[in-house]
């Protein structure tokens, strides 16, 4: 069943960007979306390579914005895999007014290194812009829910979660933007911390450059595992 959605959320996230490069470079409509994709690879004394890949989808009106988004990576260094993990997502906000908003959100996460086959959340809540500048945003979410996981090992667990995020972007040029993501999910049997540091330089038209650090956290895993598992990206995404 776990190959079936890789192979669901690879091929779905291909099909996208093959139709998104044959699209006008600028966007018209209420669709929006990006499609990002990195690929190193060496050979002669070792042998590695890496691959991160994301999509996003949205669609937005004045009272309602729906988006998807599907991530993975995999990395090998001699033959053996080193990281391979792999995420889906589905938001939905209603705004009440120009700052405040209600929000449901879906997340699957799979990550083969970080002591879970399994995490899937669901929560509920409220969010509000704090800073809506030319140059600064600032969005911060609070909410609960309930999340069911299956680690490694063979335990189920099965909670509630209280969910906070912070999602911050700051536009230092008309080319470069630096963003901050943070998110928290917090219940009785584990706590899951996630941030994103990104920085963004536009290099022609909907093209950009993207450079990213990636940390996650889980405050309970098997015995003999780390707690932290770290990704340094570089990619090229098109947005549309």
């Amino acid at each position: 069943m776990l190959a079936h959605r890789i192979c669901l959320v690879l091929g779905f996230a291909f099909c996208a960007s093959t139709a998104s490069l044959a699209a006008e470079e600028e966007a018209t409509g209420p669709w929006f979306g990006n499609v990002k994709f990195g690929y190193l690879a060496t050979s002669g004394n070792t042998e590695n390579s890496n691959l991160n890949t994301s999509f996003q989808l949205g669609y937005g009106t004045d009272k309602w914005v729906h988006t998807f988004d599907a991530f993975a990576i995999n990395a090998t260094d001699d033959n053996t895999t080193t990281a391979e993990a792999y995420e889906l997502a589905w938001k939905t906000e209603l705004n009440l007014s120009e700052v405040d908003f209600l929000f449901g959100r879906l997340n699957w996460r799979n990550d083969r290194f970080s002591g879970y086959s399994e995490q899937f959340s669901q929560s509920l809540g409220y969010g509000r812009r704090l800073i809506d500048a030319a140059r600064h945003t600032l969005n911060a979410e609070i909410g609960g829910g309930a999340r069911q996981a299956e680690r490694t090992d063979g335990i189920t667990e099965s909670d509630l979660i209280l969910r906070a995020g912070l999602d911050y972007k700051w536009q230092f040029s008309e080319t470069a933007a630096f963003t901050q993501k943070l998110a928290v999910e917090s219940g009785q049997d584990n706590t899951y911390l996630e941030s994103i540091t990104a920085i963004k330089a536009r290099l022609i038209g909907g093209l950009a450059l993207v450079a990213s650090y990636t940390v996650k956290n889980n405050s309970d895993v098997p015995v003999g595992l780390e707690k932290t598992d770290t990704y340094s990206a570089v990619s090229l995404e098109y947005e549309f």
